[in-house]
């Protein structure tokens, strides 16, 4: 099984960024955690802080893996690229959110991804990753 994890905007900042909503660790450390939970798994990650490139990542590996874990981060809420790419490929997108954007600015409420998503996972921290991945595994 095949699973690409693509991160938004500022997501390369965790460990340090918004400590108290995000947490301490980096997505790297995480990352090494969640492969090697999942040996079955061929995981592949990608981050930008550029929504061209998210759209291109989508449509490159949109027709090639079993599954893809999206936090679009900030462009959730503004790129309808984003949710254009994903109706456009044929792997289920599970949208991943570390924290609980309904507890947060009214703005993060509206999403253009979720409408296209296979299914939304918000609010768990980083293991929300962990539950996508084992969405994918056990269907």
């Amino acid at each position: 099984m095949k699973i690409v994890i693509i991160n938004g905007p500022n997501l390369n900042l965790l460990g340090t960024r918004e400590t108290g909503i995000y947490g301490i660790q980096t997505f790297e450390d995480y990352y090494k955690h969640l492969k090697s939970d999942f040996p079955q798994v061929d995981f592949d990650y990608f981050q930008s802080n550029i929504e061209g490139e998210l759209i291109d990542r989508v449509q490159n590996v949109g027709f090639s893996c079993d599954g893809i874990l999206l936090n679009a981060a900030a462009y959730t809420h503004t790129s309808v690229g984003i949710g254009d790419a994903i109706k456009a490929i044929v792997a289920p997108v599970i949208e991943i959110h570390i924290s609980n954007t309904f507890a947060r600015e009214d703005f993060r409420h509206k999403s253009f991804i979720t409408p296209v998503a296979k299914g939304i996972i918000i609010g768990f921290g980083l293991d929300s990753y962990r539950l996508g991945v084992e969405s994918f595994v056990r269907s």
